[in-house]
């Protein structure tokens, strides 16, 4: 009964925040300018080609950024787990450094509305994620933490390439890249980046919500959940697969905005549980609203300048990141809580 009313509310939380964004900004407009026959056409272009697609794109990031976490956190058995643990942001990243440095410009990227640096963000990620995969695999098995360590190791490794880029570019291409590694809605216009996003965001939720039985076995111990019947490495690449390319289509187009992924799970839990049937909704509600709420700071704030969105995540998880460290420092290492 709580955990149904606690979605209601968060459902009715991310309705009210995702259509009163749109209607906050520099200039107040009403929201009956969208079917008002005499509404001031700069108005209607400003609501419908500029900030509800802005909107639109914060929900659809948050709610796969905070989905992502949610299952690291469960497949690594970490609490501490973000969507940027196996090194996809830092994948990401590279691409879209690597793009900036070289001036690439695909013409025939143009006809699907996809930008040539969105394109090699996520041809970043997706080499990121092939090569944790590859470097897992070539031990037995499926291992988390061959895993997690093969993620460090890349995440690593791409930023030091990145820092190298950095300094073999002229001032303004290191602007572009500091610009772009902060993370960002700002380059949302019109609907084209929102549905390129909606495939591996929707996708990835998907399954996850399908496999939320498994997610709490394997939360326990994976001797538990073969025990029961569930096959734990065949698990763990669908939820690798699918948390992962749906972080990298995310950080694609909005650039690695972080912290959504390591702070939403945490409070969903503390409002409704660690049951992942209740969990995983709740979580894909409240990040999707935690982000549309960001966003409408970042662009108001210093208004009529613009704060990287990422910068707002950053300066909130910051210290929920040390309130969280500190607060699990009694606990034994490798023994988590699957109430926290």
């Amino acid at each position: 009964m709580k955990q149904g009313f606690v979605l209601l509310v968060l459902f009715v939380l991310a309705v009210v925040v995702a259509a009163g964004a749109p209607l906050v900004g520099i200039e107040r407009i009403p929201i009956d300018v969208l079917w008002r026959a005499d509404a001031d056409q700069t108005q209607f272009d400003i609501l419908w080609r500029i900030r509800i697609p802005r909107v639109a794109m914060a929900f659809l990031a948050g709610s796969a950024l905070a989905t992502a976490g949610m299952t690291f956190q469960a497949m690594f058995r970490n609490p501490l787990a973000t969507p940027f643990t196996l090194g996809v942001a830092s994948g990401a990243s590279l691409g879209a450094v690597v793009c900036l440095h070289q001036g690439w410009s695909f013409a025939c990227l143009r006809w699907v509305g996809i930008s040539s640096i969105s394109a090699c963000a996520f041809g970043g990620s997706l080499m990121t994620v092939l090569l944790v995969y590859g470097l897992t695999r070539a031990r037995r098995g499926f291992s988390t933490a061959t895993m997690l360590l093969a993620g460090v190791a890349i995440s690593f490794f791409f930023s030091s390439l990145i820092l190298f880029l950095q300094y073999l570019s002229d001032l303004a291409q290191m602007f572009r890249m500091l610009r772009w590694v902060m993370g960002g809605l700002d380059n949302v216009v019109g609907f084209h980046d929102v549905l390129n996003v909606l495939p591996l965001a929707v996708s990835g939720c998907l399954i996850v919500l399908y496999l939320t039985h498994e997610l709490n076995l394997i939360t326990t111990g994976e001797e538990l959940a073969t025990s029961r019947g569930v096959e734990v490495n065949r698990l763990k690449k669908t939820l690798f697969f699918a948390a992962s390319l749906m972080v990298g289509g995310v950080v694609a187009f909005c650039g690695p905005i972080g912290f959504v992924g390591l702070m939403a799970p945490h409070i969903c839990r503390l409002l409704i549980g660690p049951d992942h049937r209740y969990l995983t909704p709740a979580t894909l509600l409240f990040g999707g609203a935690f982000l549309v709420v960001c966003d409408t700071v970042a662009r108001t704030f210093m208004a009529p300048t613009e704060l990287p969105v990422g910068i707002i995540t950053a300066l909130l998880g910051g210290p929920f990141f040390i309130w969280l460290l500190l607060s699990r420092a009694s606990e034994p290492v490798g023994e988590p809580r699957l109430g926290t």
